[in-house]
């Protein structure tokens, strides 16, 4: 899939320290040994991209990524796109729009919402439509072994599930939460007859026969399972061993924990994981099903620089949950204009600067803090005179966070 284009980033002098992540599952800080660090972030399902709860979470892993190269690590990143999803059919239907033609239209949004914020595009962006080959094999593979086993509906179409058990859902950082009920809310069918487990993940629905695609024109029908999706497109794009598997909180439980099933079936190690935090507006989570989407595109269609939009996500942690209001905007648009005004008149200090901001940023992509350094350097700054120091620090906001003053 044609992803987007990679933005300016200029050269910097010196190197960041090697950035520390706290792991979601562990509460501990993992670092990527490198050379290469491999980076796996679950994408979207294209309708109603984007909005600002999908921009926190590709922002925050476009920092991972700028940490990951200006520490000198050669970052290898894929992101798939769920373009065959019973969400995705269901939208379709409600509007009247044929599924690929919303399918497309979203995708092309969304890529255009990531050129518009500057995030880096990932190594490989790969559709589901693109990769329904190797997703079929890999799901014969696992029946063939005994795995994976199906249930027959009464329409004569054959589901067929991972089988699993207890101990593959007994980490810790799954305690307390109610498993059955959580999966049956999520896209789940913890209670239909015929499974073997209440939690095993479906790995491919509608089969008709020995016809994975039987109804090739209408694959609402039919569609792999999203959990193997991620799976296997991060093994065979990143190999078995990912440094960080991404996404929001809200994947945590079922989406990431059924991957990490396939995972071990697959023989890949994820070294560590990372869920950034939930966005609300009007006090509650924003979602498609709530209707409560502030899009990145309208935004930008009411006036607001798309860097105003990025530095508005910056100012909050990549793990916070936090509430939207236009107040984010505003102060954002403060900084950007006291923060131009230094880049024009010179800034001293820019190398101390750059310093202070990598470790800021190593320290767990703590960017509020990277932005409160650049405040107070900016305000001491006001009047000096100093162009070699201004242009480094331009250099800085384009390469390490993704602002071009």
């Amino acid at each position: 899939m044609r992803s987007w284009p990679l933005p300016h980033l200029p050269a910097l002098p010196g190197q960041a320290p090697a950035l520390r992540v706290r792991d979601t599952r562990t509460g501990e800080f993992v670092t990527a040994p490198g050379p290469k660090a491999a980076l796996y972030v679950c994408g979207i399902t294209p309708y109603d991209a984007t909005h600002l709860g999908h921009a926190f979470t590709y922002v925050a892993f476009d920092m991972l990524v700028r940490v990951w190269r200006d520490s000198g690590l050669l970052v290898e990143y894929a992101q798939n796109i769920t373009d065959i999803d019973d969400p995705l059919f269901e939208r379709a239907e409600q509007t009247d729009v044929d599924w690929r033609e919303l399918a497309d239209s979203q995708i092309e949004l969304f890529r255009s919402d990531m050129e518009t914020l500057r995030v880096i595009p990932p190594t490989d962006w790969v559709a589901v439509s693109d990769f329904l080959d190797p997703l079929e094999t890999a799901v014969r593979d696992l029946i063939a072994s005994g795995r994976a086993y199906g249930v027959t509906g009464d329409d004569g179409r054959t589901d067929y599930y991972h089988a699993t058990s207890d101990a593959d859902y007994a980490s810790e950082h799954l305690a307390g939460i109610d498993l059955i009920k959580v999966f049956g809310e999520n896209g789940g069918d913890p209670e239909r007859p015929g499974k073997r487990h209440p939690l095993d993940p479906i790995v491919w629905k509608g089969v008709l026969g020995d016809d994975f695609r039987a109804e090739g024109a209408k694959p609402g029908v039919w569609r792999p399972g999203w959990h193997i999706e991620c799976a296997l497109i991060s093994r065979d794009y990143l190999g078995t061993t990912i440094d960080i598997q991404g996404g929001g909180s809200d994947l945590v439980f079922p989406h990431q924990e059924m991957t990490s099933t396939h995972h071990h079936e697959l023989d890949v190690t994820v070294r560590g994981q990372m869920n950034t935090g939930i966005v609300s507006y009007e006090g509650h989570k924003m979602s498609k099903s709530l209707g409560n989407l502030v899009l990145v595109s309208k935004l930008v269609q009411r006036g607001f620089e798309p860097m105003v939009v990025r530095l508005a996500l910056l100012n909050h942690r990549w793990d916070s949950d936090w509430e939207y209001t236009d107040d984010e905007l505003n102060l954002a648009e403060r900084r950007v204009t006291r923060w131009r005004r230094t880049r024009h008149t010179g800034g001293a200090g820019a190398s101390e600067l750059l310093e202070t901001v990598r470790r800021h940023l190593a320290d767990n992509l703590d960017t509020p803090k990277a932005l409160e350094a650049i405040d107070a350097w900016a305000e001491a700054n006001e009047h000096a005179d100093d162009r070699e120091g201004a242009l480094l620090f331009d250099d800085m906001c384009k390469t390490l966070l993704g602002l071009y003053l």
